[in-house]
């Protein structure tokens, strides 16, 4: 019942504020530093004592939030994003220039200046009106550089051997420890994932700079480029200091925190119904989940998000019955992991979308595990660039008697049970026992490819063909039926919206 009067108070005070900020002027330039890969959705909220070890990013939808204030105030000309070189993924450069179109298509210029460009951040530079970069700086070479490893014969040496038992040859998660190089089937999807990610940079390079495919193409293979050569090619639009920007728009470049308290704050939105929030990010675990600290360094297992079933179900049970949420968004970023969480979440949110609208939205990754959850969802959505599919299963150890062997560790086995050992270190798997997994593995990936031909009203028949393990970027998972359209978060938020029949302005309530 207090609903309404708490938003009355707070409507007449950002009136009141509004009024206020009206009154000062505010800069015909805004400047936005990038200075950390950005995550889609804000960050989850970390313990206190996280906190003391590092700030979180700025993220994709708290600079949608800074750029939607500046591009619906008429006195303000344009942006100047500073872009730092970072270490970005497919999906993280389409949300950032998803981000720039939508400002551009407010009516405001957007000039990009960085001290130098890899491939990552001039994709996003390219989707403005200008680019512009540092004297002595340097543009990157913007073709693509992919490594992968091989360990198998390293453990080997060792005394350790990877004993996995692979769906399909397809299903190359465990060659980085199984193989010393790559198979005929892992060559081919390393191939066409890496053409596509090309072809991507092509196009961007094509409509950013103007330029025919094929000048394009040939503009990316020449680089790199001193700041001069850029400049000769038509790669940027100028070579300047960033003191020299202001001249170059003849107007101040005024930093946010400055710039904020002249620019108007988005209305309060109407009490009502709101959109919920569910994340799968990080490992697929069987448990709770973990968020790792925020550092410099991520190790992996040690230092890296975990998604607990248990989490995620308590989370997708208590939104069912919230009725204070009319649509669910559930933001998925993660390779996979355990099948029986996997499986545990796929269920419980199937049961939620059952009683309201369910939109997934796909970051970097939704493979595997991270594919499986969003079987339950009405509408899927992915970047173009997006690593998703690896319909398939995986299962296996580790066997390292020989290396306890040298180091002359001494040890004796009791069993009880034919099978008791069967996952046991110490040596591969017998013929029966390995017929054993086979039946698990195969078991598993029958109710995984049912569960997505469900899902996308399909044969059996018709999904096989694109799963075994097999990887695809998010334009792929399109032609191929495996998600529904291409976008980011705001897409799905949209959608989500749109589905419930809710207002534009409900907003995104994290579970």
């Amino acid at each position: 019942m207090l609903a309404y009067p708490i938003w009355l108070v707070r409507l007449l005070a950002w009136a009141l504020k509004r009024l206020l900020v009206r009154l000062r002027r505010p800069p015909a330039f805004v400047g936005l530093l990038i200075e950390s890969p950005p995550p889609e959705p804000p960050p989850a909220p970390l313990p206190r004592w996280q906190r003391l070890l590092g700030r979180p990013p700025l993220s994709v939808a708290e600079l949608r939030e800074r750029l939607g204030r500046l591009g619906t105030d008429a006195r303000v000309t344009g942006v100047l994003l500073h872009l730092r070189p970072l270490a970005l993924s497919g999906a993280q450069v389409e949300a950032l220039r998803d981000a720039v179109a939508s400002l551009r298509a407010a009516g405001k210029r957007v000039i990009c200046w960085a001290p130098a460009y890899n491939a990552e951040t001039y994709r996003v530079a390219v989707a403005a009106d200008e680019v512009l970069l540092q004297p002595g700086g340097d543009l990157s070479p913007l073709g693509l550089c992919r490594p992968y490893l091989f360990l198998g014969e390293a453990l080997e040496r060792v005394g350790v051997r990877a004993d996995l038992i692979q769906v399909s040859p397809y299903k190359t998660a465990g060659d980085l420890v199984m193989r010393r190089g790559f198979t005929p089937e892992a060559k081919e999807m390393a191939d066409w994932l890496a053409d596509a990610a090309f072809t991507e940079t092509v196009m961007a390079v094509t409509d950013g700079r103007n330029l025919d495919p094929e000048g394009a193409r040939s503009l990316v293979d020449r680089s790199p480029f001193t700041d001069q050569q850029a400049l000769a090619e038509g790669a940027v639009d100028a070579v300047l200091a960033e003191e020299e920007v202001a001249g170059r728009l003849g107007a101040a470049v005024v930093p946010w925190e400055s710039a904020r308290p002249r620019l108007p704050r988005a209305r309060p939105p109407r009490p009502g119904r709101v959109v919920g929030l569910i994340r799968v990010q990080g490992t697929i675990v069987d448990g709770r989940s973990r968020r790792a600290p925020v550092l410099p360094l991520r190790l992996p297992l040690l230092l890296e998000d975990l998604c607990g079933d248990l989490t995620v179900v308590e989370q997708a049970r208590a939104l069912a019955v919230d009725r204070r949420v009319g649509a669910v968004v559930l933001w998925v970023d993660s390779r996979g992991g355990s099948a029986t969480a996997s499986e545990a979440i796929a269920a419980a949110l199937a049961h939620l979308a059952r009683r309201k609208p369910l939109v997934a939205a796909m970051g970097s990754v939704a493979a595997s595990g991270g594919y499986y959850v969003t079987t339950a969802a009405q509408r899927v959505f992915a970047h173009p660039s997006t690593i998703t599919g690896s319909i398939g299963v995986l299962a296996g150890k580790f066997v390292a008697g020989e290396l306890l062997d040298r180091l002359l560790v001494g040890r004796e086995l009791v069993v009880r049970g034919r099978y008791a050992a069967l996952n046991h270190y110490e040596h591969p798997y017998a013929e029966p026992e390995r017929r054993r997994m086979l039946e698990q593995v195969d078991r598993s990936y029958q109710v995984f490819v049912e569960r997505v031909a469900a899902a996308r009203g399909r044969p059996t028949a018709e999904i096989l063909p694109v799963a075994g393990g097999r990887v695809w970027c998010g334009r792929q998972a399109l032609e191929h039926d495996l998600v529904d359209e291409l976008g980011g978060l705001d897409a799905a938020v949209a959608a989500a919206r749109d589905l419930a029949g809710l207002p534009r302005s409900a907003p995104l309530v994290e579970a």
